[in-house]
């Protein structure tokens, strides 16, 4: 195992106190799971810089438009009192009266990129009603983090996500889950060669023997694929422990473990 490489969780969701409770439960329901953390920002730090996480990139996901905006800055607010330790992502919905504003919206925030989850939002990747938020994140260089992949429905599978890659070349998309939850192998055949797809590892290892994660981690390559938790489902120590023991050399660990994130979301 190798230690001490500075490390970034790039997939950590925070709640405010009030909802924290609700919002976990629902997510461990739509998965099957029961989530190892609590979910608000005092316990992600600490349960991550004890683990070894040196950074966070933050997020969480909005239901209905209305949500938006304050979503947003919750999450520039708990980032801007984190010294440091957290960049925020900011979320956005397809039926947004006026995308474009709330686009602004997070800019002015200070958030460095978007967080959307199809399965849950129950939006299909490719509805005409998401075009506008592909085009103005293009426009404004803000990388998307998306959850990808799931079985049991047809939201975010590949055959919804490929078109969008290819249209929106300029477009930084970073599958979240090795590039397809529930799909892996399935999912990694399709997008390992798309120069503008990324994937982040949060909720895999739980589901793969390390022979099968470290096969699909090496057919994207290391400059493609990032560290993540899925903060709170899983334990950081143990997530970071598994990856720590995959059979991958140092400049890979590095590569996943802070450079990807770093080039992404602009982090010194």
């Amino acid at each position: 195992m190798i230690k001490n490489i500075y490390t970034i969780d790039a997939h950590c969701h925070i709640y405010p106190e009030k909802i924290v409770d609700k919002a976990v439960a629902g997510t461990d329901n739509f998965y099957g799971v029961k989530s190892a953390c609590r979910g608000t920002t005092t316990d992600l730090i600490e349960k991550g810089l004890t683990a070894g996480i040196d950074h966070f990139i933050v997020q969480s996901v909005a239901t209905t438009p209305k949500q938006v905006n304050s979503i947003n800055e919750f999450i520039a607010y708990e980032v801007a009192n984190s010294n440091g330790l957290m960049t925020g992502l900011g979320t956005l919905h397809p039926d947004s009266a006026d995308m474009k504003a709330d686009v602004r919206h997070l800019l002015d925030l200070g958030l460095k990129g978007v967080k959307l989850h199809p399965d849950i939002q129950a939006f299909k990747i490719d509805d005409y009603r998401c075009l506008k938020i592909y085009e103005l994140c293009e426009e404004n260089n803000l990388p998307v983090l998306m959850h990808t992949g799931d079985n049991r429905y047809d939201y975010s599978n590949p055959n919804r996500l490929l078109p969008i890659l290819e249209i929106y070349k300029n477009l930084t998309v970073i599958g979240a889950h090795l590039g397809g939850w529930s799909i892996w192998e399935e999912a990694v055949d399709v997008y390992r060669d798309m120069p503008n797809f990324y994937v982040d590892c949060s909720s895999s290892f739980p589901y793969l023997k390390p022979e099968a994660a470290t096969e699909v981690i090496r057919k994207y390559g290391s400059k493609k694929v990032l560290f993540g938790t899925d903060y709170p489902m899983w334990d950081a120590k143990s997530e970071l422990e598994y990856f720590l023991n995959l059979p991958l050399e140092k400049n890979e660990i590095n590569d996943i473990l802070n450079m990807n994130a770093k080039r992404l979301f602009g982090l010194e």
